[in-house]
């Protein structure tokens, strides 16, 4: 957990108001933490989880091994999405 001291502005102030109030946090803190779990995503991204990206590689590899490398023409790609 990271301490902080923080100045905001009086609009900023009653974002965070809005926030507390709209999912019914306890307080600013928590109204703070809320705001950054929605909209840090769009300047942060995420911590990747390794296991997840190994079954996903090892999905792909399965795939390639099934299926091989092939790569569409223009036209095929065109009829998939009804062009």
């Amino acid at each position: 957990m990271v301490y902080a001291r923080i100045e905001i502005d009086d609009y900023s102030n009653r974002v965070l108001n809005v926030i507390k109030a709209k999912y019914d946090l306890k307080d600013k803190s928590e109204a703070i933490a809320k705001f950054i779990q929605i909209y840090g995503k769009a300047e942060v991204e995420p911590k990747v989880n390794e296991e997840y990206v190994k079954k996903m590689l090892s999905i792909e590899e399965k795939h390639f091994e099934k299926y091989g490398h092939k790569t569409m023409k223009d036209k095929e790609l065109d009829k998939l999405f009804g062009k």
